[in-house]
């Protein structure tokens, strides 16, 4: 069987689209369970455009709640700190354990009337739900993860979302779904696959249990699992929306949370294989779960020196799947391209709140967010120039590969 000149042009047209978003998770929480305000976010997304020696400008964030923390349908108060910051926002909507995200839907709404295009020109995606099938699957009830929503519910959310927002300043921003990376090849949830413009996968090696989830080994384990996610989500977008590596907390298994492992996970799955080659949504830039006994955060006090050397390095210890060169190939002339046109790639971050917990089994999850806890967002960006032949030319050399497997 041979590549297709539709598949090549499909996979052009990716490419195309496609942005490098850089960010970081955001709850609506502190560390010590009390609510974010303005002030609070607007601290979170400076820090974050100003990492020294970061490998891009993190100028996005993920949201997983359009409402302000204790509050009913008051809109989210880091709509006002990325507004003044220039931060792009992954919007959030909390779907689990609930028949009705009306007030989601009247928070983002309230927070579109008070801050109108200078807001809506931010918001480079919405999620409908985090985590929520993982929550439902075999798994997810085994590691006692709470309340879930199965594929039908997802859908039915997804279909409410768009109808509020038809005519809105927001009509056309790319509706997706955040989950696990191992629900996406289930067959049983391919219908929020098809309901969505985009995927996003959460993928944590260090809760890999009996895969040999040692700090030397998760490069692999993680390019195993995201390759499986991108193979399940068809033409559809990837973004990676939660990962990273605790600096502190229990050993699981054979993973040990540490600043060492923190920075050489940095290194082979950030640098390696997602800083500027996919949106990226790193967990996290401050600690803001209290449930959760790993703590993953970058800086201290929101140092813009972080916990660890961000400078990412030349050489890497992870042997690169074919997929994953080839994917890296075809970013790489990409970044080229748009470079060279003029158009700058750049990211913003913040922090999560979550009642979370990691898996014991194939998902890996680190934060599942308890409604109204957390909220992120990326934002990196490009488009094809006069050099976009040498895009297309990766682009077939990823066809070519991904054939390969």
């Amino acid at each position: 069987m041979r590549i297709s000149t539709t598949l090549a042009a499909s996979a052009v047209a990716a490419v195309a689209s496609a942005e490098n978003y850089l960010g970081f998770n955001s709850g609506n929480k502190k560390a010590d369970d009390t609510a974010k305000f303005a002030s609070d976010f607007e601290a979170e997304f400076t820090t974050a455009q100003n990492l020294n020696g970061a490998p891009g400008v993190f100028n996005a964030v993920r949201l997983y709640t359009n409402i302000q923390a204790y509050s009913t349908a008051d809109p989210i108060q880091a709509f006002e700190a990325a507004v003044k910051t220039k931060t792009k926002v992954l919007l959030g909507i909390w779907t689990s354990g609930t028949d009705s995200i009306d007030n989601e839907i009247n928070a983002l709404k309230a927070g579109l009337d008070q801050h109108g295009s200078e807001l809506a020109d931010l918001i480079i995606g919405i999620s409908i739900g985090s985590e929520d099938l993982y929550r439902n699957s075999a798994t997810g009830v085994a590691n006692k993860a709470g309340v879930g929503a199965d594929p039908d519910v997802i859908v039915n959310f997804i279909n409410v979302y768009k109808k509020a927002f038809a005519d809105s300043l927001i009509a056309n921003v790319p509706v997706g779904h955040v989950d696990t990376w191992d629900v996406w090849p289930n067959a049983t949830n391919k219908a929020v696959i098809d309901a969505v413009d985009w995927i996003g996968v959460d993928e944590y090696p260090y809760y890999e249990n009996g895969k040999g989830n040692d700090i030397k080994n998760a490069g692999t384990l993680f390019d195993k699992a995201y390759d499986q996610a991108v193979a399940a989500a068809g033409d559809k977008q990837v973004w990676l929306t939660e990962t990273g590596w605790p600096y502190t907390g229990e050993t699981w298994d054979e993973a040990v949370a540490s600043v060492e492992n923190a920075k050489y996970y940095w290194d082979e799955v950030g640098c390696r294989r997602l800083f500027n080659q996919a949106p990226t949504f790193w967990y996290n830039l401050r600690d803001s779960n209290s449930a959760n006994e790993m703590k993953f955060a970058i800086t201290d006090n929101l140092s813009t020196e972080a916990r660890f050397n961000l400078t990412c390095p030349t050489t890497f210890d992870t042997p690169t799947s074919a997929s994953a060169s080839a994917s890296g190939s075809a970013s790489t002339a990409f970044s080229s391209a748009t470079a060279s046109s003029g158009s700058a790639s750049s990211t913003g971050g913040a922090s999560t709140t979550s009642g979370s917990s990691g898996s014991s089994g194939s998902s890996g999850s680190s934060s599942s967010s308890a409604a109204g806890s957390s909220s992120t967002s990326p934002g990196t960006s490009g488009a094809i120039s006069g050099q976009g032949f040498s895009a297309i030319s990766a682009v077939f050399a990823l066809a070519a590969a991904v054939y390969m497997l």
